[in-house]
C-alpha cells in the first residue's frame, strides 16, 4: 500500500483550499456563533494524551457549554462511568477540540483550543441541578472557531427521518461479546430506568 509521508505529497493530490474555508475562522465568540452554540445540546470533545486520542460525547438538556466570555467556554463533567479518559488527557496535554451539533442542522461548529480542569465550587455551582454539581468543569480557551462544511451530514442524511435506520448491536450485546456470561437482555431492558436518576 502506498502511504503519503509529506505535506508536499498530500498537497499534490488536493487543490488549494476554498477561500471561505480560511476566512471563516475567528479567535473568539461572535454574536452569531453565540446564538449557534446556545442552541447546541450536544458536542464531541476530542483530547490527546500519552496513551493516544479520545473523543467523548457530551450532552445536556440545555446548552452543553456555558460561554464565560468571548474566549472561554465552561464544559461540565456530569456523572458517567468514571473512566475519565478525556479528563486524564487534559491534565497531561491541554489541547482540545469541540464539535457542536444541533438536530436538523447540517452545519457543525468546531472549537480548537486548550483546556484546564477545575473543581472550584463557584464554577461548578453555575451548573447546579437541585443538590447536584458536576465533579469538575473543563475551562476551554478558544484559539479558533468556525463552522464546518455541511457535506458530511448531507451525505449521511443524519437528520433525515426517512433515511433507513440500520439494525445495530445494543450496549448489552457489546458487553456480552467481551464477557459471555453477561446478562445482555436484562441490562438493555433496565438501562433507561437506571439512567433516569443518574443523568446529572
Amino acid at each position: 500500500m502506498q502511504t503519503l509521508s509529506s505535506i508536499d505529497e498530500l498537497e499534490e493530490i488536493y487543490s488549494a483550499p476554498v477561500p471561505q474555508s480560511l476566512t471563516k475562522v475567528t479567535p473568539r465568540l461572535t454574536p452569531l456563533y453565540r446564538d449557534w452554540i446556545s442552541a447546541s445540546k450536544f458536542a464531541v470533545l476530542s483530547t490527546i494524551g500519552p496513551e493516544g486520542t479520545d473523543a467523548s460525547p457530551r450532552g445536556d438538556d440545555g446548552p452543553v457549554v456555558h460561554m464565560a466570555d468571548d474566549r472561554t467556554l465552561w464544559l461540565p463533567d456530569w456523572r458517567g462511568n468514571n473512566r475519565i479518559d478525556s479528563l486524564r488527557n487534559i491534565v497531561r496535554d491541554p489541547r482540545v477540540s469541540l464539535m457542536f451539533m444541533v438536530p436538523g442542522c447540517n452545519n457543525v461548529v468546531r472549537v480548537n483550543g486548550t483546556a484546564s480542569l477545575t473543581a472550584d465550587e463557584g464554577i461548578r455551582s453555575h451548573f447546579a441541578r437541585k443538590s447536584l454539581l458536576p465533579a469538575t468543569v473543563a475551562v476551554i480557551n478558544i484559539e479558533e472557531l468556525y463552522f464546518q462544511c455541511a457535506k458530511a451530514l448531507m451525505r449521511s442524511r443524519l437528520w433525515d427521518p426517512e433515511s433507513a435506520r440500520p439494525a445495530v448491536p445494543t450496549a448489552g450485546q457489546f458487553l456480552k461479546e467481551q464477557k459471555e456470561t453477561f446478562e445482555a437482555e436484562a441490562y438493555d431492558a433496565g438501562y433507561a430506568e437506571y439512567a433516569k436518576s443518574r443523568m446529572w
